[in-house]
């Protein structure tokens, strides 16, 4: 029987790169090869036990492998990527629309055309109305502000 036993490691990883595609983990792919390599060895007169430790071997490199590698390709900077919606409102400037008096009261401020409640990042600093304020952080669906004195060029006037 041992002689036979390439064909049921043929079947085994036609069935598991089959399953593959209804799978998401990326992993059954890994098993199906390692066991069609297990195939190889049996074919050209491997023992049993060569057969599985060849199976485990490439199995589990190529499994290790692909996650560093795609591990590595997937992984971004953050200083390379694109900041988009609430990502890519701190440091920017907006208007104070409606006056806050501390940080226990909230104000309003708006900010490329989107107004968003408000408080101020120093707990006493007052926000008043008309005043450009700069984005410090995003908590939720509230924006922390720090009240800017001086105006830079470049500014949007109706932001």
């Amino acid at each position: 029987m041992e002689q036979y036993a390439w064909i049921l490691w043929i079947v085994l990883g036609v069935a598991l790169i089959v399953a593959e595609v209804f799978t998401l983990g990326f992993v059954l792919l890994w098993f199906g090869i390692g066991a069609v390599a297990a195939a190889l060895v049996g074919l050209l007169g491997g023992g049993f036990l060569l057969q599985f430790l060849v199976f485990a071997a490439v199995s589990i490199g190529l499994t290790v492998m692909s996650k560093t590698i795609l591990a590595n390709y997937f992984a971004h900077d953050e200083k390379d990527r694109v900041k988009t919606g609430v990502d890519s409102l701190p440091g920017k400037i907006g208007t104070v629309t409606i006056a806050s008096d501390g940080s226990m009261n909230e104000g309003a401020v708006k900010v490329y055309g989107s107004t968003w409640t408000a408080f101020p990042i120093d707990g006493d600093t007052k926000l008043i109305a008309g005043d450009k304020g700069e984005v410090v952080e995003v908590r939720g669906s509230s924006i922390y502000v720090r009240r800017v004195t001086n105006e830079l060029p470049g500014w949007r006037q109706d932001a």
